[in-house]
């Protein structure tokens, strides 16, 4: 069965919420490899979207089955965006893709997911 989801943000929102919380809005949603690997608010904005994507491919949304820490993006050696799930996810993912794009004020993400 393949699965596709999209999730779309202001980048502008991420932003207010970093410079209002600072590191404890990153902990929220990313892990401490994403936090080194996102430097600039767009990258992060973007990482907000493969995750929102990522569930909503998978049909639950972030909630109780996944949580923002079960998903982990990472990047190939050619800079290409990937994400895996934690051991504990139900969800028995064989192949996927995923898309991460910002400009004019949005980022954006797209993920394809076969189970």
């Amino acid at each position: 069965m393949i699965k596709i989801g999209t999730d779309i943000v202001a980048i502008d929102r991420v932003d207010k919420a970093l410079k209002k919380f600072g590191d404890r809005y990153k902990d929220r949603f990313l892990t401490q490899n994403e936090q080194k690997l996102s430097s600039k608010v767009e990258s992060i904005a973007g990482y907000w979207a493969s995750k929102e994507a990522i569930s909503k491919a998978l049909g639950c949304g972030i909630g109780n089955e996944l949580r923002f820490d079960d998903i982990e993006i990472y990047k190939d050696s050619k800079n290409a965006p990937h994400f895996r799930l934690k051991e504990r996810s139900k969800f028995k993912i064989k192949q996927s893709s995923l898309s991460i794009s910002h400009d004019g004020g949005f980022a954006i993400a797209v993920v394809v997911i076969e189970l």
